[in-house]
């Protein structure tokens, strides 16, 4: 658990290079781990994001992961996407003033339009791993990418900021312990109120890609658990879990 009332980052281990940081949180939580812990891999040579999809890491970027503990149910759990998302908005926007950032349900960070970070929750048992990848140095081939995701961009190549994987955990860690210990103690209310106060696209319309379908309708939201709220010409749908293209 993180300490109540500080903001104070947790333990690090830094690794020159890693299959990925979330095999080894795997690892790690076989092994005992609950954290709270990060690991940072300056090189990674088998990432995958959602649905096992390979993930390309260009030297400079940031890979991580956090092993930790929360005392949460499955719907809470995944919340913690939200927070994560919220940290990563802060620690960019604390790296570059001006950049211009946006979060994408359920788990992506935009700036300027491209998606610069993705996030990706694993459940091992009684800990929760929290994977963060975010395009600091080099976007990778847009090539190597499903049809209809958002282009990828990189920190430096929007807006000239150089920054190392280190430093930007520097940042990050302490973003995530602060809406962390604020998701714990009052709540999703304030969570859901502040992701949707940098949501992309809410009031237009989107596309929602699940394994029955697609649907199109306007992005109003979501709701109390964090499901995405589309409405169609059926009326609302209410989608715990999708692909979402714009």
């Amino acid at each position: 658990m993180f300490t109540e009332g500080t903001t104070s980052a947790p333990a690090r281990r830094v690794y020159p290079s890693l299959t990925s940081t979330m095999d080894e949180a795997a690892r790690l939580v076989r092994e005992g781990e609950r954290g709270p812990l990060w690991l940072l891999a300056l090189e990674q040579s088998a990432a995958r994001g959602r649905q096992g999809r390979p993930w390309m890491m260009p030297a400079g970027n940031f890979a991580a992961t956090l092993i930790f503990a929360p005392e949460a149910g499955p719907e809470a759990r995944a919340q913690r996407s939200f927070a994560a998302a919220l940290a990563l908005r802060d620690a960019l926007a604390e790296t570059a003033p001006s950049a211009h950032l946006e979060l994408k349900w359920p788990n992506d960070v935009l700036l300027n339009g491209g998606k610069v970070a993705g996030i990706l929750l694993e459940n091992f048992g009684t800990a929760l791993a929290i994977g963060i990848g975010v395009n600091l140095a080099a976007a990778p081939e847009a090539a190597d990418l499903p049809e209809g995701a958002v282009r990828p961009v990189s920190l430096l190549g929007e807006t000239g900021t150089a920054i190392g994987p280190e430093a930007f955990l520097d940042r990050l860690a302490p973003a995530f312990a602060g809406w962390e210990q604020r998701l714990a103690t009052q709540g999703f209310a304030p969570i859901r109120e502040a992701w949707l106060a940098s949501a992309a696209r809410l009031g237009q319309d989107i596309r929602a890609r699940t394994p029955r379908g697609d649907t199109r309708g306007r992005f109003d939201g979501i709701d109390a658990a964090g499901n995405l709220i589309l409405t169609t010409a059926t009326g609302p749908h209410v989608l715990p879990a999708a692909e979402v293209h714009f």
